[in-house]
């Protein structure tokens, strides 16, 4: 049978003491000290994934370092942990591997490790794409707003997701705005989205402004310094938060009940499924950079997919239409 893994961490400490509830009595800073000691883990194992062209089964390995140290540990430390974690995961039998959360960010979005290890590598991106946009026109249909004329504001349409899920959006959409501090970057897409398209966007650097007129924003930066507050949204708006690390701000979801606030969706995977343990999954329902993963596993595609910069809109395509060949299909935010 062919086998999959996905890496997952810990998000926060609150997630640590709940996994090692000792954790609780000792300082942060003795975990963060001791996490670089402690080996990656396997902490569960999927069963019964089928569809109607082939059965898979995967491991879920742990990488102990939350978020936070992610950000804060150098680059090489990160990389040697995920790499350990994907290491484990062949050395179990995977085939391929799925970058999950924080260690998709690290080492040029998987592409270190991806030289670096014997089985491909995907941090899902592709099909966090489609879902992400999927799930956004579900939402913006939800709240009555016309996908066609809603103001649109992109925050961060550069590099490989943002690029590809602009150009997307500038398919459909009839009012986008592109929102980055590199005005001459975004004036090249902007002339790409006229290209193929013939849409004029707007560019400008004028976050603000621009997020109180949107109907709907999607968030695809990862600029660690950039965060939407709850008082810079339009009443009634949908946000879309579809990168890690996150930019839209949590006070957003508590304190503005008038807006809706999604990340990539939740697709619902075929199959008599079991988990062995609690993962932060639930059977069957799993986030999109996992699903993807399941997909390559599913199709037995076995290539590093969606790696760096280099995503393609045929990617994200081609990632819906395998999703939809193999009964994985989007069922919540």
């Amino acid at each position: 049978m062919n086998k999959f893994a996905f890496i997952i961490h810990p998000n926060a400490m609150e997630d640590v003491h709940q996994k090692f509830p000792m954790t609780k009595y000792v300082p942060d800073f003795f975990w963060n000290k001791a996490s670089q000691i402690i080996p990656p883990s396997k902490v569960s194992e999927v069963k019964g994934i089928h569809s109607a062209y082939n059965e898979v089964k995967g491991d879920i390995i742990s990488c102990p370092f939350t978020s936070q140290q992610f950000l804060d540990l150098s680059t090489e430390v990160s990389i040697r942990k995920i790499i350990k974690a994907v290491k484990l995961a062949e050395r179990n039998g995977a085939e391929v591997v799925g970058l999950g959360a924080m260690t998709s960010v690290i080492g040029e979005g998987g592409r270190i490790v991806a030289q670096n290890v014997g089985i491909p590598v995907t941090t899902g991106n592709s099909f966090t794409v489609f879902t992400a946009l999927e799930g956004t026109k579900r939402a913006v249909k939800m709240r009555g707003i016309d996908w066609l004329r809603a103001k649109v504001v992109v925050l961060g349409a550069m590099g490989g997701v943002g690029d590809v899920c602009t150009r997307i959006i500038a398919k459909e959409s009839r009012y986008l705005t592109l929102v980055a501090r590199q005005q001459n970057k975004l004036e090249k897409l902007a002339a790409k989205i006229l290209y193929e398209t013939g849409l004029a966007v707007k560019i400008t650097r004028n976050l603000k402004a621009e997020l109180r007129k949107a109907d709907v924003v999607i968030a695809i930066t990862s600029a660690l310094d950039t965060m939407v507050e709850p008082e810079d949204l339009k009443p009634g708006s949908v946000v879309c938060d579809v990168v890690y690390p996150r930019n839209i701000s949590r006070m957003v979801a508590e304190k503005r009940k008038d807006v809706l606030v999604i990340n990539e969706g939740v697709v619902d995977v075929p199959g008599d499924l079991g988990l062995n343990n609690t993962s932060g999954f639930l059977a069957g329902k799993y986030n999109a950079s996992m699903a993807e993963t399941i997909i390559l596993a599913l199709e037995k595609k076995y290539e590093s997919y969606s790696l760096g910069k280099d995503m393609t809109i045929e990617q994200v395509e081609e990632m819906g239409s395998l999703a939809h060949k193999h009964g994985i299909k989007l069922v919540g935010f």
